[in-house]
């Protein structure tokens, strides 16, 4: 991964358009690089254990199929991603997980890099109301191996054109 420093010198990711989104809108982040390990497949899981972070602020992205329409789930990793909470949420009838190759191009990210921020397309989104319990919370930054820690006011505007927050997580 590409590095640069910041102005105290200190070592940063290069920018994705996650971050670049937050840049631009002013809002507060912080950037945490760790390791990823190829062979994982749990990449929320990964985040929460390498930044040493409880499961329950570390958020997960998932794109979904909502009436023929791609949308965009936000929980923690900790839980679940309740489809027929989140259809209704986006006033949907029916949800389910979208094809892999299709978020991909729609986001403009890899699975387990895919952020709700900075999309290709803007897909409307739903986060769950348990990030609003938290002054800050992670989400991938747009590449497997970094988050972005950031205030849930901020991920909640800056989501597909402003998310809407609901109850759409179950435990795991």
């Amino acid at each position: 991964m590409a590095r640069k420093r910041d102005a105290r010198g200190e070592r940063q990711a290069a920018a994705t358009p996650a971050i670049a989104a937050l840049v631009a809108a002013g809002a507060w982040h912080v950037v945490h690089p760790y390791e990823h390990d190829p062979a994982s497949t749990s990449y929320g899981e990964e985040a929460a254990a390498a930044l040493g972070l409880s499961p329950d602020r570390v958020l997960k992205t998932l794109v979904l199929d909502v009436d023929g329409e791609l949308c965009v789930g936000v929980v923690p990793v900790a839980g679940m991603l309740d489809l027929k909470a989140a259809a209704a949420a986006l006033g949907g009838r029916r949800a389910r997980m979208a094809d892999v190759a299709d978020a991909q191009r729609a986001t403009g990210y890899v699975v387990g890099g895919i952020s709700p921020l900075g999309q290709r397309r803007a897909l409307r989104t739903v986060v769950d109301d348990t990030a609003l319990t938290h002054a800050s919370v992670f989400c991938s930054a747009g590449r497997r191996g970094v988050d972005v820690e950031l205030r849930p006011a901020d991920l909640v505007a800056l989501a597909g054109g402003g998310a809407v927050v609901a109850p759409v997580s179950r435990p795991s």
